[in-house]
């Protein structure tokens, strides 16, 4: 098979099909998301070597339950030991001996076939097309928001970020029916919100200060410092973005504010298949352009433009 193994650089390499494992499943990979994490990864994040991609959707070629056979699926990234402490609690991605598809000692999906555990698999429902499914890893992420703290529709709450991920956190948090800023960079990005009824700023336009939970979802490693000057006293800072850097902020305001901090990563499947499902997420227009896998150089090229979103790969 085909795939983009990433070595110091990312190269096109031909390897042998996978070879599941039991309670795996042999998967052949129809579209794929280009991520953020990706390319940060490229930068040196994590300092993963392998088969790089983790967002995608797909379909069962081979696995040891029939239930699974021809079944479109997309998969959770997370594969825990499933002895520890954390595994037996429910909280495998914690697991500290972990596997990360394509992130971190595990093989990932910019390839034409991958293989996963069956119990990281979840089907996605017909009314669902390919370029819906390809976002239901990081419309997860932002459902674990929600998982981890409680939105009231009273709070003033605000999202650092138009990228990808700010603007599916926008998108699940406007479900709350709170009162929501999102900031952002590129005024093509915030006008995708208006038909939410989302209302968008500008970020160097804005003084505002008296938030009662700030979501950062930047991708950039000044954006904690940001958000800290946007949450008023008291008030819940959610950090969602991962980068290369190791910034190091002024953290005072958050002893002075007594505010609360809270690291969120991956999320449920349910959740976010349920909100596609239902058409209450909208994210097709997200994606801006879909490469077949033979352009896949152009594919990163265009990933890293400021003015881009989603560039997923056509693996068929």
């Amino acid at each position: 098979m085909k795939a983009l193994v990433f070595n110091r650089h990312l190269q096109e390499i031909e390897m042998p099909l996978p070879q599941p494992r039991s309670g795996e499943a042999l998967i052949r990979i129809r579209l794929a998301g280009i991520c953020n994490t990706d390319l940060e990864i490229m930068k040196g994040y994590m300092a993963f070597q392998g088969i790089l991609g983790h967002e995608f959707v797909g379909e069962v070629v081979s696995a040891e339950e029939q239930y699974w056979l021809n079944k479109r699926v997309a998969g959770e990234i997370n594969m825990g030991c499933g002895e520890c402490s954390y595994c037996l609690n429910g909280l495998s991605r914690h697991c500290q001996n972990r596997q990360v598809l394509g992130i971190q000692a595990y093989p990932g999906v910019f390839a034409e076939y991958c293989r996963l555990p069956v119990s990281n698999l979840h089907v996605v429902p017909e009314s669902v097309p390919d370029e819906e499914a390809v976002w239901i890893e990081p419309l997860a992420a932002a459902c674990e928001i929600l998982e981890q703290f409680t939105v009231h529709s009273h709070m003033k709450v605000a999202v650092i970020g138009d990228g990808k991920l700010g603007q599916v956190c926008a998108r699940v948090l406007s479900q709350t029916g709170c009162r929501m800023t999102v900031y952002g960079k590129h005024p093509g990005k915030l006008k995708l919100l208006e038909p939410f009824n989302i209302r968008t700023e500008l970020v160097k336009k804005s003084t505002e200060s008296d938030f009662d939970v700030v979501i950062e979802a930047s991708g950039n490693p000044e954006g904690l410092q940001a958000a800290m000057m946007r949450v008023k006293p008291r008030g819940t800072l959610i950090l969602k973005s991962t980068t290369h850097h190791t910034v190091i902020p002024n953290l005072n305001p958050l002893v002075i504010h007594e505010l609360q901090l809270i690291g969120s990563r991956c999320g449920p499947f349910e959740p976010a298949i349920q909100l596609l499902e239902k058409k209450r997420i909208s994210v097709q227009e997200l994606n801006t352009k879909t490469f077949p896998f033979a352009d896949w150089k152009r594919a990163f090229e265009e990933a890293e433009k400021k003015e881009s979103l989603k560039i997923c790969l056509d693996m068929r």
